[in-house]
């Protein structure tokens, strides 16, 4: 008999270990890792613009031109704590008074000037 033969007859079949490999044992914490990482993300970009506003609403002063949350463009009378007094027609002196939460945003003289065109 060959030795080689009788090593290989004398050899135990070979265990599986004890643990294998699976795909999802990696791919699901990897889909929790960039899921949390999305929002926080997110959760920091909607932060910082919410700041951006209500900086733009506490620095908002007389005669400064805006534009509210239903288009109308007006300029600024008078500011008071929760609400502002803008002139909306120029002509007439409409005044209209407006919770500080419905402007929109505060308009340049470039915004204005594409809006013209």
């Amino acid at each position: 008999m060959n030795i080689l033969t009788f090593l290989a007859q004398a050899t135990q079949p070979t265990q599986p270990p004890p643990w294998q490999y699976n795909p999802s044992q990696w791919f699901l914490p990897l889909i929790i890792v960039v899921m949390v990482f999305f929002l926080f993300s997110s959760s920091r970009a909607k932060k910082n613009e919410q700041k951006t506003r209500d900086d733009m609403l506490k620095n908002l002063k007389r005669g400064d031109r805006v534009m509210t949350a239903g288009g109308i463009y007006a300029t600024v009378v008078d500011v008071r704590d929760a609400d502002v007094v803008l002139k909306v027609d120029e002509s007439n002196n409409t005044k209209i008074k407006f919770s500080r939460e419905a402007i929109k945003r505060v308009v340049t003289d470039e915004d204005s000037a594409v809006s013209t065109k």
